[in-house]
């Protein structure tokens, strides 16, 4: 990483660091609402769908003035996470928090479709023979829809490492802190002589992008080859 000065290196490690949490945090959310979504039925289904897909509607400026409104120090949840010496706002793990919500529907998209392509006769064979709900998940359920779980997994990571609207407009863009590589593009295209900078972190911004979609296209592939031959 010499080729990049170390402000860039610090926009690039945040950038990593939000969306490695980011990522982690909204695993386990993204898993049960997938399996709700595609197993389930319950009041109110659709709705549900609607919301975790709302992010990819909504401008991600409103996404983030919501964020602002919810988490802030005056906001509902913000004050009493506040009262408890937790602040989101114009810190880093407010960025996290930005960041998992936009990547959430990308993630709950892949592995719903991934559990939607597991048959649920080889479920309801495991329950018949004595295995809980939550076994027969974990050892039938899960590994065959392992790939589809990374696949989701990456595709968050890497709309995390380029959300720009949301997470600017909730924590702002403070350099060492809040600063990640979209919002460091944005900063150095203001200032004379900042293209240089801007167009190395574009290079890493596309390279993880384009790296990620890759990827989570041989898993998809995988998947589809591993639930074809069950």
């Amino acid at each position: 990483m010499e080729w990049l000065s170390p402000e860039e290196w610090s926009a690039v490690a945040l950038s990593l660091r939000v969306s490695l949490w980011a990522t982690l945090a909204a695993l386990p959310f993204g898993l049960f609402i997938a399996y709700a979504l595609a197993r389930w039925e319950f009041p109110g289904r659709q709705i549900v769908n609607g919301l975790v897909h709302l992010p990819l509607i909504l401008p991600p400026v409103v996404t983030g003035y919501l964020l602002l409104l919810t988490f802030g120090i005056r906001g509902p949840v913000g004050s009493i996470l506040h009262e408890m010496g937790i602040t989101l706002a114009f810190r880093w793990t407010g960025a996290a928090l930005a960041a998992a919500i936009m990547g959430f529907p990308l993630m709950v998209r892949a592995m719903r479709l991934s559990i939607e392509a597991v048959d649920p006769k080889l479920e309801q064979a495991a329950a018949t023979l004595g295995a809980s709900r939550f076994w027969v998940f974990v050892t039938v359920t899960l590994p065959l829809i392992l790939p589809g779980v990374l696949a989701g997994s990456i595709l968050a990571f890497a709309k995390a490492m380029g959300e720009f609207g949301a997470t600017i407009t909730f924590v702002s863009n403070i350099p060492g802190q809040t600063q990640t590589l979209p919002s460091a593009i944005y900063a150095f295209l203001q200032v004379p002589g900042g293209e240089a900078s801007a167009l190395r972190l574009v290079i890493i911004s596309v390279g993880v992008a384009l790296g990620a979609l890759i990827v989570s296209e041989i898993l998809a592939q995988r998947m589809a080859q591993r639930i074809g031959t069950k």
